[in-house]
């Protein structure tokens, strides 16, 4: 029977039509495994990973293996990205037992949800001390059968143990000077001085970290923290993390140099490192950061728009090759033949070297990922490779729109369109809000779906991200148009942050306090790919306080920022948003509020000085002034002898108004 068969999920419609007779995650699955006496076999995964394709066309595309599973378990198919909040608790579970985690995740259980048996990747044959798929089924089957006693009490003991893992938080003071400085320590400790970034194979972009150092620059002068990003950024975009020739970031990179990515490209990723590339312009005027974050932003809105107006999730590692298999980066390698034949003998040789693309080849079968480690080829040698590159078959589009990666879209697009004098990009940045709100969010409830395809809204509810996140996004997007509508509707995001997701001990759980209800309410303050709901969340608190004076939301901010002090030695790689809002909180956050007509020029040059400002986390109004529909920021903020004017604030203190952009970038610098 083909349950899948309706899913707005891609991931789990590329299943539709295995012969594993696969169950949706929900009360009807878990009843059958009731009805049937069978364990449940939870196979998580997402549209783009390359491991969940292997393990599909190993062993889920096997008759024989299907009908071994089918006539012995419930088996269920979960897209981690609509269903983060399984992802979390049952990925907890299996990091706890096995050290590690990934996807596919497998995860064996009862009937009541309780896990007792964990994995990720199972191949078609044993190898290394990793038995087949087969076998694991076989061995689960007879211990369910023989020693159900035994399975029952490791189920018990992983749930209850699960279920007790509630954070004892006592909400300590925000961080302040010291354990900000000790954060960049550690920071400084672990950075890869050769290559950039942190740590070794594989490397993950910092995107968070890196807004963190930036920030940190900006309030303290310092020049390790700008050093740090400047060689991670340059690194990674002269390595083969990033595409060449047609922009956006891959996932990660398999070696410690950025030479060889994982090749799926995702729409987080590409949204916080344009933004990441953007303010580092902003700090340095660097040209090649100018470059990326347009080329990035242009990549997201050519590759991943959808026809609705939002971004689509993800670009797949793999896509077909020339006999018509599927291979992992097959749309992006190149050998030296190749490049001859697109461009000639002389030239190609040419961009061979250029390009880093050797006889050996730096990935498999002699081809080489594209990088840039010294001159860059002419624009039009790029174009005509990247036409060329257009005629492979392209990888597969995951697209459906998640609330909280769009958000993040949002954000990036909202500021390198308004900082970098494309409209077109804050346009783009509109469209997609538009479609949060207009499919995304119940306007009788404030509740957010998590994900839509098509224009149609999902029926998984949002987490702690969503609202976080597309909060952060529409208040980008207000500090760039000053439509006050956008600030309004974050306040209602909020609202809903703060009364359904928010514990008594300022606390953040990453699920409301009415969702479904499993072994444990996930929370976790730490940064995984994206921001932490639980930063986010608080991020976007401390700039809609100064938006609007609210004392309720900056003290919650401020409660949940404690998080972070007890981490930022400690831990700082994984709570780089969370020490980047500490660096708002710190620097006031500063508020700017630009009055003026909005067909001046003399209000627009002022309100883009302030947009281009460095310092940390400030917040931009732009309006007419006296408009009724102003927030707070802009009350009492009249012209200054007849012409428009802006007025900076910072802990409760405000400058001197002014009329002059070169003075207003003294005073945010």
């Amino acid at each position: 029977m083909n349950r899948l068969a309706d899913s707005q999920s891609p991931y789990l419609l590329q299943h539709a039509s295995n012969p594993v007779d696969w169950w949706p995650w929900g009360e009807e699955a878990f009843d059958e495994a009731r009805r049937r006496d069978v364990p449940v076999l939870l196979s998580v995964g997402y549209a783009s990973c390359h491991w969940c394709h292997v393990m599909a066309r190993e062993s889920f595309e096997d008759p024989a293996l299907a009908e071994y599973l089918n006539a012995r378990f419930v088996p269920v198919k979960v897209d981690r990205e609509e269903r983060p909040d399984v992802d979390a608790v049952y990925m907890e579970a299996v990091q706890a037992a096995t050290g590690q985690g990934g996807w596919p995740m497998t995860v064996l259980m009862t009937a009541d949800g309780e896990p007792f048996h964990f994995g990720t990747y199972y191949p078609p044959e044993p190898m290394s001390r990793l038995p087949s798929f087969r076998q694991l089924l076989e061995g689960v089957t007879a211990a369910w059968q023989e020693r159900r006693g035994e399975v029952a009490e490791v189920a018990r003991r992983v749930t209850t143990e699960l279920a007790g893992r509630r954070m004892e938080y006592r909400a300590p003071a925000p961080p302040g000077e010291e354990e900000l400085a000790l954060a960049l320590g550690a920071l400084a400790g672990e950075f890869d001085e050769r290559h950039g970034g942190f740590g070794g194979a594989p490397k993950f972009p910092p995107a968070m970290v890196l807004e963190f150092l930036l920030r940190h620059h900006a309030r303290t002068g310092s020049t390790q923290a700008l050093r740090i990003v400047e060689r991670t950024c340059e690194a990674m975009a002269r390595g083969g993390i990033y595409d060449q020739l047609a922009g956006g970031f891959a996932r990660y990179s398999v070696d410690a140099a950025w030479i060889v990515p994982h090749f799926e490209k995702m729409l987080y990723d590409n949204a916080l490192l344009a933004r990441v590339h953007l303010h580092l312009w902003r700090a340095t005027g660097s040209p090649l950061a100018r470059r990326v974050a347009l080329e990035t932003a242009d990549f997201i809105v050519r590759e991943l728009g959808t026809a609705e107006g939002g971004f689509a999730s993800a670009l797949d590692a793999d896509s077909e090759t020339a006999d018509g298999d599927h291979a992992e980066g097959a749309a992006y390698v190149w050998t030296p033949e190749q490049l001859r034949d697109v461009l000639g003998e002389a030239a190609g040789a040419e961009a061979a070297e250029l390009y880093g693309v050797t006889a050996d080849g730096t990935f498999e079968a002699g081809a080489s990922v594209l990088r840039l480690p010294g001159a860059a080829p002419s624009e039009a040698v790029r174009a005509e490779l990247l036409a060329a590159r257009r005629l492979r078959p392209a990888p597969e589009r995951d697209d459906k729109v998640i609330a909280a990666w769009n958000g993040l879209a949002v954000a990036a697009l909202a500021e390198i369109g308004g900082c970098l004098g494309r409209p077109d990009l804050v346009a783009a940045a509109e469209s997609a809000a538009e479609l949060l709100v207009r499919v995304h969010l119940d306007a009788a409830t404030g509740r957010l779906t998590r994900t839509s395809r098509d224009g149609q809204a999902g029926s998984n509810a949002g987490v702690l991200d969503d609202y976080a996140d597309l909060a952060e996004g529409l208040m980008a997007l207000y500090a760039v148009t000053g439509e006050s509508a956008w600030l309004a509707t974050a306040g209602e995001l909020l609202e809903v942050v703060l009364t359904r997701f928010a514990g008594d001990d300022g606390a953040f759980f990453d699920t409301a306090d009415d969702a479904e209800r499993l072994i444990r309410r996930p929370q976790d303050p730490t940064d995984g790919a994206t921001p932490a709901g639980w930063t986010g969340a608080t991020g976007a608190l401390l700039s809609y306080a100064a938006y609007t004076g609210s004392d309720r939301h900056r003290r919650a901010a401020e409660r949940a920022l404690g998080v972070v002090t007890a981490l930022a030695a400690g831990a700082p790689r994984f709570i780089g948003w969370g020490l980047a809002v500490a660096e708002a909180a710190l620097d006031g956050p500063r508020e700017v509020a630009v009055v003026g007509p909005d067909d001046d020029p003399a209000t627009a040059e002022l309100h883009h000085t302030a947009l281009v400002a460095i310092a940390p986390g400030a917040v931009v109004a732009r309006g007419e002034p006296g408009a009724a529909d102003a927030p707070p920021l802009l009350a009492d903020r009249p012209l200054l002898d007849g012409r428009p004017a802006a007025y900076v604030c910072r802990g409760f203190v405000c400058r001197r108004p002014t009329t002059d952009p070169g003075e207003l970038a003294a005073q945010l610098g």
